[in-house]
């Protein structure tokens, strides 16, 4: 691609099949629509997208979490609130007692019309993952736009007075950082310190932990490596970082992601791709058998790298 031959492919850099070793999450991508267009999104969201999950689609998510013991519900996007039925899906996951998160950016909070949902949020014990891919505005600004910096700590505000964020309250606010530019993130542990001293005495907001996700060539942040001539020296920087231990817990090992039109895929990045779950095992909603997923073997790509490079990226952070 673009003259940079990544050599030796994925499939082969990691000698034999990747398999799943269960699953604990179902990850829920609502559609692509979003209030905001960042550079880095993976998934191309923005305003102007119209890919949904139907109601339909949601109801059978929680056939699913009704038949089988699947731990934690993983709800993103585009924005989650965007949805018109947000409420009545995490009211049914909350209602099969399964741990419920949401990935949001965090601005729709601000707003009057979403504004009630944290007290909703609150309620159902929801835990929130708030994308806030840098501590200084200007730059956190110039991934996401104009004034999304000073929304996203009024937000971070409005969610620590209602207890997310502070020791005890059982209320989870879990921040993600996203490098800025064609390089992998720092050390997980020394950025999370740096977010919390420079949020706490700036801003006065606090939170429970920082995930360092690791920019995939995929998508928007891909069309920003090719636009500024830094797409070899990326590839290069994962290839030449590749971490072997971060296989054992690649988030596609315990993951199935479920696409706004109801197909399975092992990772978000896989259905960006259109990639779906492959190799014998269901690849739609409608015919999820957990036998069948739990053990299954994972489609992998190049783009792969960037979950293996240096301490290994997930949904969750830092893997190794």
């Amino acid at each position: 691609m673009d003259g940079f031959d990544i050599k030796p492919p994925f499939v082969e850099r990691i000698a034999e099949r990747l398999v799943a070793d269960g699953v604990s999450i179902l990850q829920v991508n609502t559609g692509y629509r979003c209030n905001i267009r960042c550079r880095h999104c993976h998934v191309n969201g923005g305003p102007e997208r119209t890919e949904s999950m139907s109601r339909q689609t949601m109801k059978r998510c929680l056939d699913v979490l009704d038949a089988h013991a699947i731990e934690t519900v993983d709800i993103t996007g585009g924005s989650p609130e965007l949805h018109p039925h947000l409420r009545w899906f995490i009211e049914g996951c909350a209602g099969a007692r399964r741990r419920v998160l949401v990935r949001t950016n965090g601005l729709l909070l601000v707003d009057d019309a979403y504004g009630h949902l944290i007290d909703f949020y609150v309620d159902h014990s929801v835990e929130i993952v708030l994308s806030l891919p840098s501590v200084d505005g200007r730059t956190a600004d110039r991934q996401r736009g104009e004034g999304v910096f000073t929304k996203a700590i009024e937000a971070m505000g409005r969610l620590n007075e209602r207890g997310y964020g502070r020791i005890g309250s059982g209320l989870i606010l879990d921040l993600v950082h996203n490098p800025a530019g064609a390089y992998l993130p720092g050390s997980q542990a020394s950025l999370e310190a740096l977010y919390r001293e420079t949020l706490l005495r700036k801003y006065g907001v606090s939170f429970n932990r920082l995930y360092c996700i690791t920019n995939m060539p995929v998508g928007r942040y891909l069309d920003y490596l090719k636009d500024s001539d830094n797409y070899g020296d990326y590839m290069n920087a994962l290839l030449t970082s590749f971490n072997q231990a971060s296989l054992a817990a690649v988030m596609c090992r315990s993951t199935v992601s479920v696409g706004w039109d109801g197909r399975l895929y092992d990772c978000d990045f896989n259905q960006m791709l259109g990639l779906p779950i492959d190799h014998g095992a269901p690849d739609r909603i409608e015919d999820f058998e957990l036998d069948r997923l739990k053990s299954r073997q994972i489609v992998v790509g190049n783009h792969c790298y960037g979950c293996t490079a240096g301490a290994g990226s997930s949904c969750r952070g830092q893997i190794a």
